[in-house]
């Protein structure tokens, strides 16, 4: 007996697609309970060790015995060991203790889980005394958007907050870089480099841009078949010199070899991070030979960074927010504004966040510089793959009418670029830069700007512009 499967964008396909998200819906609150629930009794039996130990002479050992004692029991019931459970029961006493409200939050499902551990994470940082004013700031911001999204929000609001400014903590941090080796096994080993984040976040992004050249280079030879301009892979003769697949000294050509390679991005990266540091060059560049203008030696690395205008100017000393990563202190973040030609500069507001002015030391077009600023990063719901490494896309497709106007416009990463293409997810963008979704089942999503919206002043004013703000 066969069964037909309905077809996509069918009403048969629709209705048991919305059965399964309102199933998922409903699961999802039967899983918030049980999680709430499992989460206060993990924090009653550290409770209980700690009661056990008081009045011991050595409280802090006859503390951590119980709880290792009551962590070994309670991991017989989860069949989990007893360390694992013992941090457990720690994250589950943070929370109920030092994060209350933000505990009731997820519990009446105004937040998630994931939401209440980023307030936890970001929250560490800031003094005891403090918490409370953090915590009530952050739930506020999680009700409107996904964890990843808030993230670095949360994360520059507790830097805010703590008494002791993050550019004195960085010099102190920054006093401990180091690179490490870790054996690890099969003949592998981990080499970890403790770095300043926009450092490190350079280095990633140089890597990530000279694997993505290595890969589409090498795909574009091996359909080509042949070059005209030398070897892409340090071979050293023209490949164009015979029909054999070989150069004249018989070494495989460019496209023999371009055939053959089928790393991934991550070794791409790996083995280029290897030649750089050994031999300061990488050794295959089917970009072309040495390292000079135009192979990947020409690349380098990008960052997006937000930082606002009175700390640029020195008024304060206020944290910049590095998109897609984490906050970086006003020294470095002046350093790169004014020191380095390839950085971008976003200026806003202290405390409405509203753009004051964009710059750049590469000037890019002012269309694509406005939505840069306007945007920060990917539109589609819980996305943030920064601005910069997205694809500007026709809200309503240019092929069918859509004018290249920034109020048809929008920034999207080329999954969810591809998804709005090629599925039955609909978007369209109203006034201010909003981005209003719909789901194939009918869901409604609203994306907003992540930051108000800028007065764009076109060349030829339109007769249905807003207002400006």
């Amino acid at each position: 007996m066969t069964t037909s499967t309905p077809a996509s964008g069918s009403d048969a396909y629709l209705a048991s697609l919305a059965g399964i998200v309102a199933d998922i819906e409903a699961t999802e609150r039967h899983v918030t309970v049980a999680q709430v629930a499992q989460l206060r009794v993990l924090a009653r039996a550290g409770q209980l060790a700690a009661t056990q130990a008081e009045g011991a002479a050595a409280r802090v050992r006859a503390h951590d015995m119980a709880l290792r004692a009551i962590a070994a029991e309670v991991g017989g019931v989860l069949r989990a060991t007893d360390r694992t459970v013992q941090r457990r029961i720690d994250e589950a006493r943070t929370i109920v203790e030092d994060y209350p409200a933000a505990l009731s939050a997820w519990e009446t499902g105004r937040i998630a889980r994931g939401h209440v551990l980023v307030i936890v994470e970001t929250g560490a940082v800031v003094p005891p005394d403090l918490r409370g004013e953090f915590e009530s700031a952050a739930i506020a911001r999680c009700e409107r958007d996904t964890p990843n999204r808030v993230r670095s929000e949360l994360e520059i609001l507790a830097q805010r907050i703590h008494p002791r400014p993050l550019t004195e903590r960085h010099a102190d941090a920054a006093a401990a870089r180091c690179v490490r080796l870790v054996p690890g096994r099969d003949g592998m080993s981990d080499l970890v480099a403790t770095l300043p984040t926009v450092i490190a976040a350079g280095i990633h992004d140089r890597l990530t841009q000279q694997a993505r050249t290595v890969i589409d280079s090498r795909d574009a030879i091996a359909n080509a078949g042949r070059m005209t301009t030398g070897s892409a892979f340090g071979i050293g003769d023209d490949v164009a010199d015979g029909d054999d697949g070989f150069d004249r000294d018989g070494a495989p050509t460019a496209a023999e070899l371009a055939a053959t390679d089928h790393r991934s991005t991550d070794q791409v990266r790996a083995d280029i991070f290897a030649d750089l540091l050994l031999a300061g060059t990488p050794a295959l560049d089917p970009t072309g030979t040495g390292d000079g203008v135009g192979p990947l030696g020409a690349i380098r690395g990008h960052v997006q960074v937000v930082v606002s205008a009175t700390t640029l100017c020195g008024a304060d000393d206020g944290p910049a927010d590095l998109i897609g990563s984490a906050p970086v202190d006003a020294a470095t973040a002046r350093e790169l504004a004014g020191g380095a030609h390839i950085w971008e500069r976003l200026l806003t507001h202290p405390l409405t966040g509203t753009v004051l002015a964009v710059d750049s030391y590469r000037v890019p077009l002012a269309m694509r510089r406005y939505l840069q600023a306007r945007d920060q990063h990917c539109r589609f719901p819980g996305c943030r793959v920064p601005a910069i490494r997205c694809e500007i896309d026709h809200t309503h497709d240019h092929a069918l009418g859509g004018p290249t106007d920034h109020r048809n416009l929008g920034h999207l990463c080329q999954r969810h670029h591809s998804m709005k293409q090629f599925t039955a997810w609909r978007v369209r963008q109203l006034p201010g830069g909003v981005l209003h979704w719909t789901s194939p089942t009918g869901r409604t999503y609203r994306e907003d700007a992540p930051i108000p919206a800028v007065a764009f002043v076109a060349a030829v004013p339109y007769a249905d512009d807003p207002a400006p703000f």
